[in-house]
């Protein structure tokens, strides 16, 4: 798969403050690549060297396999702080304004970008009468102008109310769907398992995991399972094996396993057969917030 984006040990600090410690890591075409870490843990450092509004101390980064395309950045939209717009002028106004200062695009850009965020029939409206969401719609919208292949988005729903969130939890969905690539930092892991579909987590500048969201998430199951008699079943789930962990917690029984290492068919049939009646079986995948907390250590 072609790559839009492949970074090589590059580390950054800031006096004896270590903000980068060599990160590594590929962000493939068309994928929603999401940033994640706490606060402080390096996410909008790597933006700002990306972007080359920060130096970095050493590594190097490439955008579209190309280093020395010195207008690469034409093919990037950015979104990385809150947008800086006028109050008392329209949206259509607004983005007149940023387009002349980035040269980016053409007039027929503005009322392209309105539409995809669907501010298109509120585009006269001052920017003050505008909701929080829409406001980030908007500040999207400027991002998009001239059409670029990559956008760069730094928590790009800090602030929103549920509404907001929604809205561009959903916006940066269909962008994807689109055909754009997406890199996007955030603090917020609902965020990034409901809209990406790549990840990586950072800590203290270190990269903890990389990968596609299935499949960092896939690699581990949870069966829990319940019957009358809980100290029963649990001497009778001992004799399985195949599991890393098995432990009562909530009134059911847990089996923590290596993805599809232990078929819930087969643990109903062994149940059955030692004189267990399940009253309640599910398989869990593991979410990004169980993995967060397990790498993270938090």
């Amino acid at each position: 798969m072609e790559n839009i984006l492949s970074t090589v040990d590059i580390s950054k600090s800031y006096g004896p403050l270590k903000a980068l410690n060599n990160l590594t890591f590929e962000v493939p075409k068309c994928a929603i690549f999401g940033i994640l870490g706490p606060n402080g843990s390096g996410k909008t450092t790597t933006l700002g060297i990306l972007l080359d509004v920060l130096k970095q101390d050493s590594g190097q980064y490439t955008w579209f396999n190309n280093q020395a395309d010195a207008h690469y950045r034409k093919r990037i939209g950015t979104l990385l702080e809150t947008p800086n717009f006028y109050h008392y002028l329209s949206a259509y106004d607004n983005l007149k304004i940023t387009q002349a200062i980035s040269g980016r695009g053409n007039k027929n850009d503005i009322d392209t970008a309105l539409e995809t965020v669907r501010l298109q029939s509120r585009k006269n409206d001052k920017f003050s009468t505008y909701s929080l969401g829409m406001k980030q719609r908007l500040a999207v919208a400027a991002a998009l102008l001239g059409n670029p292949e990559v956008l760069v988005l730094d928590e790009p729903t800090n602030g929103l109310d549920p509404v907001g969130i929604v809205e561009i939890r959903t916006l940066i969905k269909e962008l994807g769907q689109q055909g754009k690539t997406i890199i996007m930092a955030s603090h917020l892991l609902d965020e990034v398992e409901k809209v990406c579909t790549h990840f990586c987590i950072l800590k203290q500048g270190n990269l903890l995991v990389n990968g596609p969201v299935k499949e960092i998430l896939s690699n581990e199951d949870v069966i829990i399972l319940r019957a009358k008699n809980l100290e029963l079943l649990k001497q009778v789930l001992l004799s399985v094996t195949g599991y890393t962990l098995l432990k009562i917690e909530n009134g059911f029984c847990e089996i923590h396993c290596i993805a599809n290492a232990i078929l819930p068919e087969d643990l109903n049939a062994h149940c059955y057969n030692s004189g267990v009646i399940l009253t309640h079986l599910e398989v869990k995948k593991k979410s990004l917030e169980e993995k967060f907390f397990e790498l993270t250590g938090n």
